[in-house]
């Protein structure tokens, strides 16, 4: 089966499933996943072919991305787990060096497999982890990254982006309004590293390698939609697993990790709107305007 599981800190097994011709994908977890917990174990959960627990939020990462065991050419899926239960402060600085541990797995994983691409999907805090990792890489030792509803601030994310690594990846940040709620927390409760900086909800920074993907717009769903990629509309208002639970994102995902020359970012950039919806947009559109008064724009 083309999956293995790591730790923050672990070696590589020393006999690893031949990924053939396709990619490695390292999968990174978010908030409250921790390896070994009795109820909250990625390796069990997300990150594993079949899912022990079920709950709305535990969807196999492994097997929407197409890693099933059924084609030569699916390459190697890693599921990369790192501590990150405790308090919202511990598991935010808990990421970043975990980051550090992550960019050992990959330098690894390009050591024993020269010629495969190394590409990675992350969650929540683990947007962090992975955009850490960028500071401890080589130029070209990670290809291209998505990233769903990143709990990341955009100054740290700029850093990292200006990287030697960093400037060599490509980033799609995964965004929708269901995860506002979520965003606006990050920015109260932690503290930011520029005043009135913002989550990568709203403040990625742009550029030729960046591109920001509202999964929750409509006009988005359209394009992707008429590109083949069916993916099931938001189903919440307020929701921080949206990106990765809706029926139709995942096989996406796999579409643009394992293809990345098919889908480039200047296409969809090109097919995209150009522009996100403003916060809080998705929940005031859900709330009736008062009798007898006009909305001004």
């Amino acid at each position: 089966m083309p999956l293995i599981h790591l730790n923050a800190g672990d070696d590589l097994p020393e006999a690893m499933p031949d990924p053939g011709p396709g990619p490695v994908i390292v999968m990174v977890h978010g908030f409250k996943y921790t390896p070994g917990h009795a109820k909250e174990c990625p390796h069990r959960h997300i990150f594993s072919l079949s899912p022990e627990r079920e709950c709305f939020k535990v969807v196999s990462w492994p097997r929407g991305l197409g890693f099933d065991g059924m084609r030569p050419d699916e390459g190697l899926a890693v599921g990369f787990g790192w501590h990150a239960r405790g308090s919202l402060w511990r598991a935010y600085r808990e990421a970043a060096r975990a980051g550090a541990a992550l960019a050992a797995t990959i330098r690894a994983l390009r050591t024993r497999l020269p010629d495969r691409p190394v590409h990675a999907i992350a969650h929540s805090f683990g947007a962090r982890v992975v955009l850490s990792a960028l500071g401890h890489l080589e130029p070209g030792a990670l290809g291209r990254v998505i990233l769903l509803a990143g709990a990341e601030f955009g100054r740290h994310a700029a850093e990292a982006l200006a990287t030697p690594a960093g400037r060599a990846a490509e980033i799609i940040n995964v965004t929708t309004r269901e995860n506002d709620l979520y965003d606006f927390l990050l920015e109260c409760l932690i503290a930011p590293p520029a005043r009135g900086d913002r989550s990568l909800g709203l403040a990625l920074p742009s550029g030729a390698n960046v591109l920001t993907l509202q999964l929750d717009d409509p006009d988005t769903l359209a394009v992707l939609r008429g590109a083949g990629f069916g993916i099931a509309p938001p189903a919440a208002r307020i929701c921080h697993w949206s990106p990765y639970t809706r029926p139709g994102a995942l096989p996406f995902y796999g579409a643009l990790l394992r293809a990345p020359e098919r889908l480039s970012l200047a296409q969809l950039r090109a097919a995209l709107p150009e522009r996100a919806a403003p916060r809080w947009s998705r929940i005031l559109a859900e709330i009736p305007l008062p009798m007898g008064r006009k909305a001004s724009f």
